[in-house]
């Protein structure tokens, strides 16, 4: 009997041995694919600016249609004061890259307003991902829709966690507001550099002004969309600056501007474009170029 013992304690050991660290490998197996997994849908999730609402995107929207060989469908979402989220348009089924405009109720202007729509835009975002069970996105802002998704990247992104921001196009963000200085900065600058370091490190950013005399769109200075490198440079994967000059550079004509319709295809939807379309963009820490450098 007592050997008999000590020949079942022996078996336990073994199988002990070797079911406890392949218990281990598959739990890290299984932990490193949930973290790497992607799934198959990809929203862009657009957000307009001050005194714009969910239909600020629609001729962008159909110039994409027209433009890209993906059939985009349109989601749009209003979200009330009181926090109440309205949905209009689907995602199609089938449709893997689909595109998502948020507005708000209070759409106005300033410091105090962006960061309540900020906080409206995570109520949104968190709803649309227990919906649509999405874990990577892309996201475009015009205007004041470039401040309120930064200050939701640096205050609320964090709270829907294993849900990662791939690529940021802001156009005409007024980074430093109404400003043209250069080294007095606004309340709202001061704020996001502050939390800079809360940014998504692996995002790639794009920051393009746009200019019809090399210093303002009509409505946001040069200087103030290009501060926003103080926010962006050595935080992110990659930060880069683009400005467009020539036709439809004015500020209410930028997000369907041809150049930044180009743009948008091919480095925020990642779209394969022939070689004659491609823009000249170089992708590193921080760049300009003009309307020289593009067609």
């Amino acid at each position: 009997m007592r050997h008999s013992w000590w020949r079942w304690l022996l078996v336990l050991l073994v199988v002990l041995a070797i079911f406890v660290p392949s218990q281990i490998w598959l739990k890290q197996r299984v932990t490193h694919y949930k973290s790497n997994y992607k799934t198959p849908l990809n929203p862009t999730i657009m957000v307009p600016g001050s005194s714009a609402s969910q239909n600020r995107f629609d001729a962008l929207i159909t110039q994409l249609r027209k433009e890209t060989k993906t059939t985009h469908s349109v989601l749009k979402v209003r979200v009330a004061e009181d926090g109440q989220i309205t949905y209009t348009g689907a995602i199609k089924r089938g449709d893997n890259q689909p595109f998502i405009v948020i507005a708000f109720e209070n759409n106005r202007d300033g410091y105090q307003n962006i960061n309540k729509q900020a906080k409206w835009l995570n109520l949104a975002f968190k709803d649309l991902v227990k919906t649509y069970h999405f874990n990577h996105f892309s996201m475009l802002g015009h205007s004041n829709g470039g401040l309120i998704l930064s200050t939701f990247l640096e205050k609320y992104l964090a709270e829907t966690p294993r849900v990662r921001p791939e690529r940021l196009m802001t156009i005409a963000t007024p980074y430093n507001m109404e400003s043209d200085s250069t080294t007095k900065q606004t309340a709202i600058l001061r704020e996001l550099i502050k939390g800079r370091s809360h940014l998504p490190k692996k995002l790639t950013v794009y920051s393009v002004a746009g200019t019809e005399n090399y210093s303002s769109d009509g409505t946001v200075p040069a200087n103030s969309v290009n501060q926003g490198k103080y926010v962006f440079q050595n935080q992110v994967a990659h930060y880069t600056q683009i400005t467009v000059t020539g036709d439809n550079t004015t500020h209410s004509d930028l997000p369907q501007n041809k150049q930044i319709v180009l743009l948008i295809r091919q480095y925020l939807l990642k779209e394969v474009l022939p070689s004659k379309e491609r823009l000249p963009v170089n992708q590193s820490r921080s760049s300009d170029i003009n309307d020289t450098d593009l067609p």
